[in-house]
């Protein structure tokens, strides 16, 4: 009987996001999002209260009234990302809404792992952008990652080639035009998720029934993790 014998190990194996540097950063800004459960029990005060005045929302105020809050990916949902990313072999994503740079780290530690590439992100909040640079240094990741400063329509018009991955999860009446500004620059295969499809089911409603229609070049589905997910793929 042939004996088959067992593969020889290709190289060194590594996942950034479960050791040094990286494994720290995560593990501060998870816990440092996690004491901030009032001012997000705040913040969902004064969108009802919006909502009931019937005041209609602005980017500008948005971005304000978030500058001191992380509101930030899961650990599952960050973990999700890197998977993600290591399994498409995805070297170029683009993130919309980077805020202090956690998903980033997930998705910078995947482009690292795959080889190398670029994580473009975007905010308009300028203490933010040098917090996400500061905590992406921290953890070895900010040679892998421009974060652009600014509003993202024009910031990321120009991604500098073809989009593996794109991460929407800034504000969120904007993430059918983002769609649209970065739909001609994702690859055939390329995927896009967006975060809060549940939580903000009423303003995402239309960005959701354009992805679910083949008609628009996507197939798309919700999947039920976090805040709700959007995970969608261009045909």
């Amino acid at each position: 009987m042939t004996q088959i014998e067992a593969e020889p190990e290709a190289g060194t194996r590594s996942c950034s996001i479960h050791t040094e540097p990286v494994r720290p950063v995560l593990d501060r800004l998870h816990a440092e999002a996690g004491r901030q459960t009032l001012g997000l029990v705040g913040l969902g005060v004064a969108l009802a209260r919006d909502k009931l005045r019937g005041r209609a929302k602005s980017l500008p105020h948005e971005v304000d009234r978030l500058r001191n809050l992380y509101v930030p990916v899961s650990p599952k949902q960050g973990e999700f990302l890197y998977l993600l990313a290591r399994s498409t072999g995805a070297t170029r994503i683009v993130e919309f809404g980077t805020s202090f740079g956690i998903s980033t780290l997930y998705l910078a530690a995947a482009v690292k792992d795959n080889g190398g590439g670029v994580v473009i992100g975007s905010e308009m909040e300028p203490s933010k952008v040098v917090t996400a640079r500061s905590n992406l240094r921290e953890a070895g990741l900010d040679a892998l990652v421009d974060v652009r400063e600014g509003d993202a329509q024009e910031t990321l018009r120009d991604p500098g080639g073809a989009i593996d991955l794109a991460f929407l999860d800034g504000f969120k009446e904007l993430y059918l035009p983002m769609l649209k500004v970065l739909a001609p620059h994702l690859r055939r295969g390329g995927v896009v998720v967006a975060d809060n499809i549940f939580t903000f089911w009423r303003v995402l409603a239309p960005y959701v029934s354009f992805v679910q229609n083949p008609d628009n070049g996507f197939s798309s589905v919700t999947l039920f993790l976090g805040d709700g997910t959007e995970y969608s793929v261009r045909l």
